[in-house]
């Protein structure tokens, strides 16, 4: 045997060597415990020197001289553009092109998102419909209903502060979103939302008791306004991300959040104006009860809508974490809508029965559409096929083969 021919052997094995080792990795369970901190959480650090600088740091923004993110004629950047046209040509045949023939797993980790996070969005849904309803009252001369709803409205947003900071983890991450004010992050945008409607919704209340009623008018009418964008917010923020079933339902999730705010403020303030007293038959609960039934019909419609949009997609709208939500949220809507027909046969009783009905429906959508996410996120090959025209058709003829590595 040559010394060439001996070389060649020895990398020979070296290689079988290391695939070897690199399918054990992949097989056994890898401990991945941080050597500092404890998993998901920050590590300890405090300066070597108090009050030290940041090395190679240069203050007033000088550094950005050196980044494309502020400069297009910035050392990374390239002297000749390309052509607008021809870089959205490539992105359209890349969209247009065919999968990936095997999808390498995981593709993206799920949203860690818990209880607090559906809770808050209902509880801030009911706040921005309660706005409406008292927007809505005072336009029709109804100025004891109006302020009966602004109470509502913040009696309702009182329990979404503490849940976001429940998620959130640590009281002073809310206030750190305060810090910056960024209109294309629906999460900043929502930060401050949930802050100028508070702040609204707590005047106009105070107005109310101190009868100062044309301020409070004022005040209520620029609730309503920014209930609009408190009430729609949460779906947005759920299409903007990569997670498939919520990326590719960004043209339903803003207008059914915002059934659901609807008909969940109008229940809500329909059942305090009985508990305080309204008598039957006043036009005000008679109206909110029709607002309730036209916002579940056009919620139900919606999703059906949206479900056959999604085609291949809505596989985890049917099955897995969030299956069983969506299913009791149609049966209580479908439950609710049964008794407001039926209400002249039965009496007043099933108007207020079929507001429940329709506020745990509403509660169960959104504890669906949190759930879902989850089992999207984890469906490889509904990730891998997103930046496909085809993502949303079955096809069984395209089925990828998948390879995990959990």
């Amino acid at each position: 045997m040559t010394a060439r021919e001996g070389d060649a052997r020895r990398m020979e094995e070296s290689r079988a060597q290391e695939r070897e080792r690199s399918a054990v990795a992949h097989s056994e369970h890898r401990d991945m415990t941080p050597a500092v901190g404890t998993p998901g959480g920050p590590a300890s650090w405090k300066r070597a020197v108090a009050g030290a600088a940041v090395g190679l740091h240069q203050r007033g923004w000088r550094d950005a001289r050196w980044s494309n993110i502020f400069r297009r004629d910035s050392g990374y950047a390239s002297p000749e553009m390309p052509d607008p046209e021809r870089i959205a040509g490539a992105n359209r045949r890349a969209r247009r092109g065919e999968p990936p023939a095997v999808v390498q797993g995981p593709m993206m980790k799920p949203p860690v998102w818990t209880w607090e996070v559906p809770l808050y969005f209902w509880f801030g849904g009911m706040a921005a419909g309660a706005s409406f309803v008292g927007f809505a009252c005072d336009l029709a001369g109804d100025h004891r209903s109006a302020r009966v709803a602004r109470m509502v409205a913040l009696g309702a947003l009182a329990p979404s502060p503490p849940l976001l900071i429940m998620d959130l983890g640590r009281p002073e991450r809310f206030s750190n979103m305060l810090r910056i004010f960024k209109p294309r992050s629906p999460m900043s945008m929502g930060s401050w939302c949930l802050t100028v409607f508070g702040g609204l919704s707590s005047a106009a209340v105070a107005a109310d008791l101190l009868g100062r009623d044309k301020v409070a008018r004022r005040l209520g009418c620029g609730t309503a306004v920014v209930g609009g964008y408190l009430g729609s917010y949460t779906g947005v923020l759920l299409a903007s991300t990569a997670v498939p079933v919520w990326a590719r339902s960004r043209l339903s999730l803003g207008p059914i959040f915002v059934a659901t705010a609807t008909l969940t403020g109008a229940a809500a303030t329909r059942l305090v104006l009985v508990a305080d007293g309204t008598p039957v038959g006043h036009p005000t609960p008679v109206a909110l009860g029709r607002v309730e039934s036209g916002a579940m019909a056009a919620e139900l419609l919606l999703s059906e809508i949206n479900h056959h949009h999604l085609g291949r997609l809505a596989s985890v709208l049917e099955e897995g974490a969030g299956a069983g939500w969506f299913k009791r949220a149609k049966w209580l809507a479908r439950g609710g809508l049964a008794l407001r027909f039926a209400r002249r046969r039965t009496g007043p009783w099933t108007e207020h029965a079929a507001s429940v009905c329709f506020m745990a429906a509403a509660l169960c959508f959104r504890f669906a559409w949190v759930r879902s996410g989850r089992s999207s996120a984890q469906d490889d090959e509904a990730v891998a096929r997103m930046a496909r025209a085809r993502a949303t058709r079955y096809e069984p003829d395209l089925e990828m083969p998948v390879v995990q590595h959990r």
